[in-house]
């Protein structure tokens, strides 16, 4: 090679000299070796030849594309994502029998020669003319590392793809420059190693370590003689010497690389002649790419993980930076997914819904006090099957993230949001309404700006049974989700602040945008999605400390042979309500899985909360609940909401009405039961709610007593009873009309109590 002047340049004559060598080659590669005659020259002609000196001076070699694993919280894979399947290494991690076979096959004298083998050329030229066609190439493999390099600069662009493979003289004096720059930098061994590396090998396979993990279910290190001269051999074509679908071929084509591996002197021809007589040995695997591919039903977890990558701007300022980090790979991303407690939301919804029910179920845990997300299911599986009820719709999560347009109306379980709300404006824990079965919407109704609600068309609401009649204090309407009462307090206190606490816990419907101020959102009338519904109820659970989700604990990303910690997005803890209106909610929502709607979801081991919800027509039943270390919401119901869940079978069981505390409430018991095992089981601050104790009897307002919950029949959310057995579940007559939403009704259904 031409040495460099002190300056770090060639001298004039030395780079005239280089140009024109150059050019000759290009020309006479081109001429004899890439087209059967000189006639075809037309073809050269075409491309245009640039200035030797005007290219660039520096190949710039972007960052090779890697396989990206996803891993849970315990380091366990869930998933492998990429744009293409390569995990690079080290030359020393590279059998010696590969690297021998593909210097045999591809180029056996590349230690000898530098950029160009002119001696290479003649020998190619000579066979090309003989043969009338291109019977052998005389690119080195510096030269074909750099056109790699191109190909892989172009990713899955098919545009700059033909650029960089089409047959032009300008792409070959290109070539041939930059292949100069690299021999004068990296040296014979540096180039082999990334040449392996960033090489096809067919069958989605990039680079030698997942050419190997392909074929032969092993690595790159631990290939023999036959393995590494079949992988050798597959370079040249690899759709024409795939061993998958042609073995034949591939077969000859493997023992041609033996052969030539003992006339170069790389193993004798003893060893070549008793490798050909073995068979190709395949071990395939086969590619496991995309969250289709994901562990422990995690397939809807792991696009979760995707869209925070492509969306949040912690992974790059714009679309496209995100796009390319998450092409690119080589990421290892550790995240929050805590394997027993998917196990165990994975198991329940099987159990409960099958997956060729009419309707799904989705659930989501979080953990209260850090957001983050432990586990996430749901029962139609991840993929887009759609004659084996498979989706791609995420029912836990809003449409900006991969889920439903809207979210999915909750029903009651919106109710303690407006209750926290009351306690937090200085209503007593004790505070009572009239709760009449059936009433008018109050109007007006005080909003956060000068305009209060009007009830313009007289609309009206009541509660599910008839024997619901007040006066009704907080502790009982919640536990029997009166819908009246919910109502009366926030005619009472206006919807500013209600709107003000959904705010902070910031509950958004599933398209993103702010609840409404209109006092049908007491009864959960517009669409949310289940983690929305865990994220906020674990403010509860953490005493008034909203914190927001969060799905990955770190990122590394592996560039070459360097590894670097990216950052992530972190959870942001702020406080939504003071700890003394968090412990009321949680005494309230206590008495709900105790005596109230919920008792079918009620966890015996420990402390624990939540509330049903039943939307107009049961087209949406919800169980929203929670113990101090975890928060868990289930949905279920149908995605299109076409379906009304009565006289239904779910999961193999038969349901007159389907409500809150039925389906989804025993979904959250078991799902919460294995999720929780062998772990701490801490209490709540339980507050004594004046006016007596949470077990003490309260009046109906028809002078029954409550007894057991069900003495005189007393409905709950939607039909949810104290009890369930023998009960009767009256159908609500009442709906929501249009025109209460003012315009902003789009979600579907309203909600009822």
């Amino acid at each position: 090679m031409p040495k460099k002047r002190p300056g770090g340049g060639l001298s004039p004559t030395q780079q005239a000299a280089k140009f024109l060598g150059v050019s000759v080659l290009a020309g006479a590669v081109l001429a004899g070796l890439a087209l059967p005659a000189f006639g075809a020259l037309g073809l050269a002609a075409k491309g245009s030849v640039e200035s030797f000196d005007e290219l660039p001076a520096n190949l710039k070699t972007p960052p090779l594309s890697q396989r990206t694993t996803i891993l849970d919280s315990q380091g366990g894979q869930i998933a492998t994502v990429y744009s293409r399947d390569r995990t690079v290494v080290g030359l020393s991690e590279i059998s010696p029998y590969m690297q021998k076979a593909i210097v045999a096959i591809e180029d056996s004298r590349f230690y000898e020669h530098g950029a160009v083998d002119l001696k290479g050329i003649l020998r190619a030229l000579n066979k090309n003319v003989q043969s009338s066609g291109v019977a052998e190439g005389a690119s080195t493999l510096t030269q074909q590392y750099v056109k790699n390099v191109f190909v892989e600069e172009a990713g899955d662009d098919p545009t700059k793809v033909a650029q960089a493979t089409q047959q032009t003289l300008g792409r070959k004096i290109r070539e041939l420059k930059y292949a100069i720059q690299v021999e004068e930098e990296l040296g014979k061994k540096k180039i082999l190693e990334n040449y392996l590396n960033i090489t096809f090998f067919g069958q989605q396979a990039y680079g030698i370590e997942a050419a190997a993990q392909r074929y032969f279910s092993t690595s790159a290190e631990k290939l023999n003689l036959q393995q590494s001269a079949l992988l050798a051999g597959i370079v040249q074509s690899p759709s024409r010497y795939d061993p998958v679908n042609d073995e034949a071929e591939a077969t000859k084509r493997r023992n041609t690389v033996l052969q030539r591996m003992a006339e170069v002197g790389d193993i004798t021809r003893e060893q070549a002649a008793e490798a050909q007589e073995k068979p190709l040995g395949l071990k395939v695997s086969q590619p496991k790419n995309g969250c289709i591919t994901a562990v422990k039903s995690a397939g809807f977890f792991c696009d979760y993980v995707r869209n925070i990558f492509l969306t949040d701007p912690v992974f790059g300022k714009t679309k496209e930076a995100r796009a390319k980090l998450w092409n690119q790979g080589g990421l290892t991303i550790k995240t929050t997914l805590d394997p027993q407690a998917q196990d165990s939301v994975q198991a329940s919804l099987k159990d409960h819904v099958y997956k060729s029910d009419k309707v799904a179920a989705a659930a989501t845990l979080v953990e209260p006090g850090t957001g983050k997300i432990v586990a996430m299911g749901q029962s139609k599986p991840y993929g887009t099957n759609a004659k084996q009820n498979e989706t791609v719709i995420n029912y836990s999560v809003g449409s900006g993230m991969g889920g439903s347009n809207f979210g999915f109306p909750t029903g009651s379980t919106f109710k303690p949001f407006v209750a926290a709300a009351a306690l937090e404006e200085g209503r007593p824990a004790n505070q009572e309404y009239s709760s009449p079965y059936e009433m008018d919407y109050p109007s007006p109704v005080q909003t956060c700006d000068s305009k209060p609600w009007v009830n313009q068309d007289g609309a009206t609401v009541e509660n599910e049974s008839e024997s619901e009649r007040g006066p009704y204090r907080l502790r009982k309407a919640m536990e029997l989700s009166v819908n009246t009462y919910f109502v009366q307090m926030i005619s009472d206190i206006g919807l500013c602040p209600v709107v003000s606490m959904t705010n902070k816990l910031q509950v958004v419907q599933g398209n993103g945008d702010k609840l409404p101020e209109v006092p049908a959102i007491a009864l959960g009338s517009k669409g949310l999605t289940p983690l929305t519904m865990a994220t906020a109820y674990a403010a509860f659970a953490s005493r008034g400390m909203y914190c927001t989700p969060v799905a990955i604990e770190s990122t590394t990303q592996r560039v070459g042979e360097e590894s670097k910690s990216l950052e992530v997005p972190k959870s942001t803890c702020s406080r939504a309500m003071s700890e003394k209106t968090a412990d009321t909610v949680n005494t309230l929502l206590q008495g709900v899985v105790d005596s109230g709607t919920g008792q079918a979801a009620g966890l015996s081991d420990r402390d624990n909360a939540g509330k049903t919800g039943t939307t107009d027509s049961r087209r949406n039943a919800w169980f929203v609940g929670y113990t101090p270390n975890m928060s868990g919401a289930v949905w279920v119901g149908s995605a299109k909401q076409d379906v009304e869940m009565r006289n239904i079978t779910i999961g193999g069981v038969y349901n007159d009405l389907v409500y809150g505390g039925k389906v989804p409430g025993p979904i959250w018991k078991d799902a919460m039961t294995g999720a929780l095992a062998g772990k701490d089981a801490p209490q709540f601050n339980i507050v004594t709610i004046p006016g007596g104790d949470r077990d003490e009897d309260e009046g109906d307002g028809n002078g029954n007593g409550n007894g057991n919950g069900n003495g005189n029949g007393n409905g709950g959310d939607d039909g949810d009873n104290g009890d369930d057995d023998g009960a009767t579940f009256p159908t609500p007559t009442f709906s929501i009309p249009e025109n209460l939403f003012q315009g902003n009704n789009g979600n579907g259904g309203g909600g009822r109590g």
